[in-house]
């Protein structure tokens, strides 16, 4: 029998998909998708506000994901129309994998490397964005930070493994 410890350790054989690419600009602006960008091995995404400073960033939020089965979940919560990713601002939208079941785990996404470091917590413009109650909604479901270890491309229907 496993112990809680064994079962902790994601088995390699995890395997989801990029379903979107979500890239901001400055800070109020709306944040937009694109097909496919590169990954900043230290910085963030090139195509995103991090990657065009082009400095080390430091922070655990080099880049942030966000579960896809999730967003009808929030909606459902913020008793909200269905919800499009791009008003999340999470940098990549991943299908077919548990985001919460990896903090501390390395994940290949494209030609990216990963480590998944711990919740990205909603902010308070969710209230604007989703709606009254959207904070709230996003709690507990508001994806995951990651610092990029190894650069490369990422693009809309990548491959994502635990590697």
């Amino acid at each position: 029998m496993k112990s809680v410890r064994d079962l902790m350790i994601p088995p390699a054989h995890i395997q989801g998909w990029v379903e979107a690419l979500v890239v901001r600009g400055q800070p109020r602006e709306r944040a937009r998708r694109i097909e496919q960008t590169v990954a900043l091995a230290g910085i963030g995404l090139a195509d995103d506000r991090l990657g065009q400073r082009g400095e080390a960033e430091l922070s655990t939020r080099q880049v942030t994901l966000i579960q896809h089965e999730h967003l009808p979940l929030i909606a459902a919560l913020a008793r909200s129309a269905p919800l499009d990713p791009v008003d999340l601002r999470r940098n990549i939208v991943v299908s077919g994998i548990n985001l919460l079941a990896l903090k501390k785990a390395r994940l290949q996404v494209g030609e990216a490397v990963l480590e998944i470091v711990g919740p990205c917590a909603p902010c308070s413009r969710m209230e604007e964005v989703i709606g009254p109650g959207g904070y709230a909604a996003m709690r507990g479901h508001g994806g995951m930070t990651a610092r990029i270890l190894e650069g490369g491309a990422i693009r809309v229907g990548d491959t994502v493994s635990v590697g």
